[in-house]
């Protein structure tokens, strides 16, 4: 008796049954599968920590904080804090953006010291804080530039070589630039000022 080469497959014919029961196995596997998705923002931000080191551009999603809604640590008495400069980028490498100011007094008269600050998003609410101060306004100094470049904050500072010189007309200018470096905001500003 000779067997045949495929066995007697009799039992795999399809009825109706089968293709419902098919319909339904698939439809159960395409819904569990959009269910388990990770979401789309954090695995796009997976990618990029996964691709890249070091500080990033921040994605576009993420919106830098907002000076606006800052108490700034400045006294001003029965004047308001105006935010004069401002500059956004990543300073931390972590993705999401830093807002960095220059703020003064809304003095009536005179040039009025600059602070400034570093601003980011609490990370339980969202809500945007000052969280480093560059320039104490205490240094009379005053902000004419101000930028966010290759996660480093550059500014340059307006100043005075001696207590002697009027607040009018400041005599030093300098190119100041910090880096976060180790938790901490570190200057690395060239040691010569340059005389206006």
């Amino acid at each position: 008796m000779q067997h045949p080469a495929v066995p007697d497959l009799q039992h795999t014919h399809t009825r109706p049954i089968h293709w419902v029961a098919t319909a339904t196995a698939v439809a159960g596997v395409v819904a569990l599968s959009s269910v388990l998705q990770p979401d789309a923002a954090t695995a796009a931000q997976s990618a990029d920590r996964a691709a890249t080191t070091g500080p990033k551009s921040a994605p576009a999603h993420i919106a830098p904080p907002d000076p606006a809604t800052v108490a700034f640590p400045l006294e001003c008495g029965p004047v308001e804090a105006v935010v004069q400069k401002k500059a956004t980028g990543d300073l931390d490498g972590d993705g999401a953006p830093e807002t960095v100011v220059a703020v003064h007094c809304d003095a009536p008269m005179g040039t009025p010291p600059d602070a400034v600050y570093v601003i980011t998003r609490d990370t339980r609410g969202g809500k945007p804080r000052v969280v480093a101060t560059l320039v104490d306004p205490e240094e009379r100094r005053t902000a004419t530039a101000l930028s966010v470049r290759d996660g480093a904050v550059r500014a340059t500072l307006l100043g005075y070589s001696s207590p002697d010189v009027p607040s009018c007309c400041p005599d030093v200018t300098d190119e100041a630039k910090w880096q976060w470096k180790d938790g901490t905001f570190v200057s690395d500003t060239p040691a010569q000022a340059r005389t206006v």
